[in-house]
């Protein structure tokens, strides 16, 4: 690992002053994101960092605001103000802002009197005058105009979050819209507008009721309740109580947003394709003469009382048991207590050679016991999560946990696991650098929690620094073994769970066709336009034959010295039943040569992560690390994968686990509704040959699933390559360390083909919840043809594409009838055997089920036609083309993708040149030709007894399903 250390040099912690263009940048010296910081006279600051991979910018803007700051009696305000900076401003959102505004400032008045008033008499009576009035207000409003803009400009990834400590909006955008982002961010940021208030609210209520059906929600919320009893961080949740969500105050929102949306307490952070100057002139330029304000609310922070016994609290809920513990720590800007506690975490659990991973997964003493922290600006913790194995006792899960930390308080670890662990938090920083992202986000961190930048850039400093001295300090001063939390997340029914009721709501109107003057300016304003870069399969990578039933897919990586390869197998479970769980079981062996613990330590310490797994028709061995370990890395885990020593107790101890985790996956919502899926797309007799019962598992024996490996690893196979190695040093390693069969054949990929829907059919599932899971599907067994592949495009853009796309329009906005809602007609993926399938999925409330399903199969089969929307929905679709760059490893799955369909190059180009014609009459024809009047099969995971079934008779014969059904166990 030494030239790591040498790639990743020590940052400078002298802070200098660059004077560009006239203006002053801070920076660090030796800081690898190159970071400029820009401080407006206002206090806006502007962390820059250029990356010219892409001609893309990823910003985050991040208030220094958040669920903490909620006043007491409105909790929650700070995340639904969060969507209400998605509704306008006075110039976008609207045709008329000033006759607006009278309904506008009634509505405010009215839920003011709804909030003070308690007879429920009277609260209908307000709300029905609310629901009126906002009616009337929505005929002026333009819906999803700020996604409009977005749209127009080319940004992708619109969205934004809400936490303990901030709220953060972000948008991907090209590189040549710097000044229109700018602009439009501003005028967001400054002059915000509450409107859709009432309907927004009921997206809000649909979150909350999901929330309560999660129960590691539940478990997080009595975490921080446990942990931070006398600070916001335990005393209220960011999604809000349930009593005060039913009466909100936008007044009160208008205050938050006037104390804490101003410029000295917000931070823009942007990562991507620009200059620097250019970016902080065009934020001067509508940013600059924004007011701060002096005096930002300050929370009085009282200090935490130590805890001095264990604090034991049982959390109920349908889902699988587990367990959390948990040790208050200071919070993120006590650096150095931040940087030993993850040195402390990774000793503990790695994934790999952990005290944890070690003693007691590797042993098989609980399903998993691992460590994670809970970092935060005011405080933080220090978490233990663990999960039984079946007739395990919870408490025996924070019995095991304590004798590990234990070993951390003596100083019971080889010295060598810091070194190790250093150098891996090395890798995946150097890893993290390739993404705008996650270099973006070290900023909204370092200015969250209050961390000058020079300091946040000398992380890796300061994880040198420490030492074993330093980690058995820490575990001692903080981790006691009477000052923690423990929750037991425990199999039963929340008694203290409500449902918030569904108000009457009439639809606000859409206006879909209305554009106000603002976006028009947006729209025709003239910027050099971004060319569209296509893959060129003979330049942008290479192929190559190691020998036969070995070729080689291969790219270059020019940015670093990290590699991954993936050695692909056509072979799969249903060659080879043995397969199913073999990856599993090899997790645990060793070789007569080399224990697991030795393996495993070995891996880590070089830097590589290892996997094998296998599906039906398919086995990958994939590896990846730093480039200079990369032979050894594949003789080590090739020998493990080859020549693995079974163990009949391990294997007998995987199967128990095995049969636990299935079980446990039929009492989560998700994991049920994914189970649906396959049911309503392959039917029962797939599920029966695909799925294994629990019997064939126990009886498989050790030899069967090792053989069945290195079956695996016998057959002909695809390597795909992108490392920094030429293509010459590259056969030359992979000679040396890869193993491979003379004369083996590639067998061809296969795939499972997707039922028609010849007859409409409804199949239902049981789950215990407030709200369902529903999707209707329909494939008519219409074959690939690349000259739909336009049409078919636009068409899912304009109609179901994301914020503004009529599924979101009609079913979250107008309507307020799902929090998430999507529709769209998918392209196969084969060139033969694969169809064009049609998918709508909703998440409800049971109660609106009805309504819901009525009103997509209204826009479904009568789309809406607004030639405003077509447009911003070309323009968007255009734009990213133009953007877009498929790199790295992408390249080669591309290419893979492209075979599949049987065509020699992408689509991309032809699809590019073929959107530029269209019209809005062209997704009209696609709608009439490849979605009106579709022939749909319905799954719908929800609470039976809640469901209106005879209405569901009218879709078609209706099918109650087992889970065992649905799952094949």
């Amino acid at each position: 690992m030494k030239r790591l250390t040498r790639i990743m040099a020590l940052v400078g912690v002298l802070l200098t002053v660059l004077s560009c263009g006239g203006r002053k940048y801070e920076t660090v010296k030796n800081d690898p994101q190159d970071t400029k910081i820009y401080t407006l006279g206002n206090g806006l600051k502007v962390y820059m960092s250029v990356n010219k991979e892409t001609p893309r910018i990823q910003t985050y803007i991040a208030v220094k605001v958040g669920s903490k700051n909620d006043p007491s009696e409105t909790t929650g305000l700070a995340h639904y103000f969060e969507h209400l900076m998605f509704k306008g401003t006075e110039q976008f959102g609207t045709t008329d802002y000033a006759a607006e505004k009278p309904m506008l400032d009634e509505i405010e008045a009215l839920f003011e009197q709804y909030r003070a008033t308690e007879d429920e008499a009277q609260r209908l009576a307000i709300y029905h005058r609310i629901d009126s009035v906002s009616y009337e207000a929505s005929k002026l409003a333009i819906p999803n105009e700020y996604d409009k803009l977005m749209s127009l400009i080319g940004a992708k990834g619109t969205n934004a979050w809400t936490s303990c400590d901030e709220t953060v909006y972000q948008e991907d955008i090209p590189s040549n819209q710097i000044d229109n982002w700018a602009r439009i961010q501003a005028d967001r940021f400054r002059h915000n507008v509450i409107r859709g208030f009432h309907t927004e609210l009921e997206t809000i209520y649909e979150e909350k009721n999901m929330s309560l059906t999660k129960d590691n929600n539940k478990m997080y919320e009595t975490l921080l309740a446990t942990l931070y009893p006398n600070h916001p961080y335990g005393q209220q949740t960011t999604l809000g109580s349930q009593d005060h969500l039913k009466n909100p105050s936008i007044t009160n929102v208008k205050k938050y947003h006037d104390e804490y949306y101003v410029p000295n307490n917000i931070a823009i952070c942007v990562s991507g394709d620009f200059d620097p100057d250019e970016m902080a002139a065009a934020i001067e330029k509508y940013f600059g003469d924004w007011q701060p304000n002096p005096s930002v609310p300050k929370l009085d922070i009282k200090p935490e009382k130590p805890i001095e016994k264990p604090i034991v609290k049982d959390v109920y809920g349908l889902e699988s048991e587990y367990m959390y513990m948990a040790w208050r720590l200071p919070g993120n800007a006590d650096l150095k207590t931040a940087a030993v506690s993850e040195i402390a975490q990774s000793i503990l659990y790695n994934g790999s050679c952990g005290l944890m991973d070690l003693d007691i997964n590797q042993q098989q003493k609980a399903m998993m016991l691992g460590a994670s922290s809970l970092g935060m600006a005011d405080y933080g913790g220090f978490i233990v999560i663990g999960y039984p194995k079946e007739g395990q006792k919870l408490e025996e899960l924070s019995a095991l946990a304590l004798e590990e930390i234990s070993k951390l308080k003596s100083g019971d670890f080889d010295d060598e696991l810091i070194a190790a662990t250093i150098n891996n938090i090395k890798l995946s920083n150097m890893r993290s650098l390739e993404n705008n992202s996650s270099r973006a986000r070290r900023y909204v961190d370092a200015f969250i929690n209050g961390v000058d930048w020079k300091d946040a850039a000398a992380e890796l400093d300061r994880l040198e620094a420490v030492t074993k001295e330093d980690v058995v300090k820490f575990a001692n001063e903080y981790l006691g073994e009477n000052n923690y939390a423990v929750l037991y997340k425990r199999i039963g029914e929340d008694k203290t769970v409500k449902k918030i009721s569904a108000p009457k709501i009439t639809p606000i109107v859409s206006n879909r066709d209305a554009v106000s003057d603002f976006v028009k300016e947006i729209q025709d304003t003239k910027v050099k336009p971004i060319e569209p870069v296509f893959i060129d399969f003979s330049n942008d990578m290479a192929k190559f034959e190691l020998q036969k039933g070995a070729e080689v897919l291969y790219k270059k990586n020019t940015l670093n010295d990290i590699f991954t390869v993936e050695f692909r197998y056509n072979y799969g479970y249903a060659d080879n039943p043995a397969l199913y769980y073999a990856s599993d079981y090899a997790d645990f062996l060793g070789t007569e040569s080399m224990t697991k613990e030795d393996f495993a330590f070995k891996m880590y310490e070089l830097g590589c992560n290892y996997s094998f797994g296998s599906d039906k028709y398919s086995s990958i061995v994939r590896i990846s690390g730093l480039s200079e370990n990369m032979e050894e890395a594949i003789k080590l885990y090739e020998d493990v994968l080859l020549n693995a020593v079974g163990d009949d107790e391990i294997l007998a101890n995987l199967k128990s686990d095995i049969i636990k985790n299935r079980a446990n996956s039929k009492k989560n919502q998700s994991s049920c509704f994914s189970a649906l899926q396959k049911y309503l797309f392959w039917g029962p007799e797939y599920i029966k040959k695909s799925v294994l019962s629990n019997d064939t598992i126990k009886a498989f024996t050790s030899d069967e699933i090792l053989s069945a490996i290195k079956d695996v690893l016998s057959k002909g196979h695809e390597i795909l390559y992108y490392g920094p190695m030429g293509a010459g040093d590259l056969e030359s390693v992979l000679r040396n360390s890869h193993h491979m069969t003379e004369g083996a054949e590639i067998l061809p990929e296969r795939h499972d083909e997707v039922l028609k829907t010849d007859e409409s059919k409804v199949f239902l599932a049981q789950y215990d919840a407030k709200q369902l899971y529903y999707l209707q599907f329909s494939n008519r067994g219409e074959t690939f043809d690349p000259f739909e592949a336009a049409g078919i495009n636009m068409y899912n853009e304009y109609f179901g594409g994301g914020m503004n796309a009529i599924v979101f329009q009609e079913m979250r906005e107008a309507r307020g009838l799902a929090y998430s809602a999507s529709a769209s007609l998918s392209t196969p993926s084969y060139a033969t055997d694969d169809s064009y399938e049609y998918i709508a999925v909703i998440a409800t409330q049971n109660d609106k089920m009805r309504s819901a399903i009525e009103a997509f199969d209204e826009i479904i089969n009568n789309m809406p036609e607004s030639e405003a929307a077509f447009q911003v929905a070309k323009e968007a679709i255009i734009g990213r083309m133009r953007t877009n760059r498929t790199t790295g490893m992408n390249v080669l799955r591309l290419y893979q993708s492209c075979r599949r369909l049987g065509l020699d190059e992408p689509m991309s180009k032809q699809v590019f040149n073929d959107l530029q014609k269209l019209e809005m009459e062209d997704v009209v024809k696609v709608q009439q030709k490849w979605v009106k009047g579709r022939t749909y099969q319905y799954a719908i995971l929800g609470d039976i007894k809640d469901l209106d079934t005879k209405y569901l008779a009218t879709l078609g014969p209706v099918k109650e399903l087992s889970l065992e059904e649905i799952f094949g166990y």
